[in-house]
């Protein structure tokens, strides 16, 4: 069994903790982001990783940055064989790549090359993959370059979202972190180099990217509904409303639009049916949400709520 640090911060790497734990590795420190607000009374709040942590009785570090002198002492005081980094947060220097005797390795949502970067899981959906998985790699000075330990696949369905995906790779990348510290324990580890085709970035997610864009065609927003469910989720304002209601798309599809209408405006559509025009074909909407409301159906929102054919959503050029 191998000495470890763990550095992880969200839900994601606390799943895998939790394995590494159970396999009997020696955890000797946790490092995760510091605590940051939340909710709206923006109360600070411990990340999923140092809560489970310190339910495992584990010693927790939350350093703002990798990069001070005291910081690496803390690293060296641990004396690990080996960093698992999951999802962590923090890009580490060369000087705490070096540090553990056996490096660092990271559990990375996607199949390398392809999606490096922070938003794999969300991107590979956006993008219309029909697969991803799991790489256990070497890390190096890199952005998710290094050599790859083990890879495994996992389709991605139709009806995929970014939480489903999520659940799904942090089960899988759970069950590999503990094959691979097994194997490097043993020394049966082989590390393969990327290769220099198929290379793709998941960039970071932002505020812009949850807006319906309605200029892009129907199986474009249809996907990045999905990807973006439960987070952050994405939003339409209707522009028809004097008050510009602001709507939450939770699930939609794409259908073909023969009427030529602007890209946001509403289709004429049998009752309880919701089509909007886009950059091309229509989406077809299924589940909204109000402010401070519940998730629903179509049609029982548009009871609440009638919107009429001719009606718009607001496009990001208006």
């Amino acid at each position: 069994m191998l000495r470890l640090i763990f550095a992880g911060t969200p839900a994601f790497a606390a799943t895998v903790l939790d394995a590494v734990v159970q396999a009997g590795h020696e955890v000797a420190l946790v490092l995760c982001q510091p605590d940051r607000p939340a909710g709206r009374g923006q109360r600070l709040l411990a990340p999923p990783v140092k809560q489970r942590a310190l339910e495992l009785g584990l010693a927790v570090g939350q350093p703002a940055r990798l990069r001070e002198e005291a910081d690496r002492e803390l690293l060296r005081a641990a004396a690990a064989d080996l960093m698992l980094v999951v999802a962590y947060g923090l890009i580490l220097p060369q000087a705490v790549l070096d540090l553990p005797r056996l490096g660092c390795i990271n559990v990375h949502a996607s199949l390398l090359p392809r999606w490096r970067g922070a938003a794999p899981i969300q991107r590979a959906i956006e993008a219309g993959d029909r697969e991803t998985g799991i790489t256990i790699m070497q890390m190096d000075a890199g952005l998710d370059t290094g050599p790859m330990l083990l890879r495994e696949s996992v389709p991605i369905t139709d009806q995929e979202t970014g939480g489903g995906l999520h659940d799904s790779l942090a089960s899988v990348g759970a069950r590999l972190a503990v094959q691979a510290l097994d194997r490097l324990a043993a020394g049966s580890l082989v590390p393969v180099a990327q290769p220099d085709t198929g290379v793709s970035y998941a960039r970071k997610i932002d505020r812009n990217d949850a807006v319906l864009d309605w200029r892009q065609d129907a199986q474009t927003l249809a996907h990045r509904i999905r990807a973006f469910d439960p987070v952050p989720g994405c939003s339409a304002v209707l522009a028809s409303d004097t008050a510009g209601l602001a709507i939450k798309v939770w699930r939609a599809r794409a259908v073909v639009n023969h009427e030529g209408a602007p890209p946001g405006t509403v289709l004429c559509a049998p009752e309880g049916v919701l089509r909007v025009a886009c950059g091309q074909g229509a989406l077809e909407l299924a589940e909204l949400q109000r402010p401070g409301g519940t998730r629903q159906p179509v049609a029982t929102f548009l009871r609440g709520r009638p919107i009429a054919a001719g009606e718009r959503f607001q496009v990001l050029a208006d």
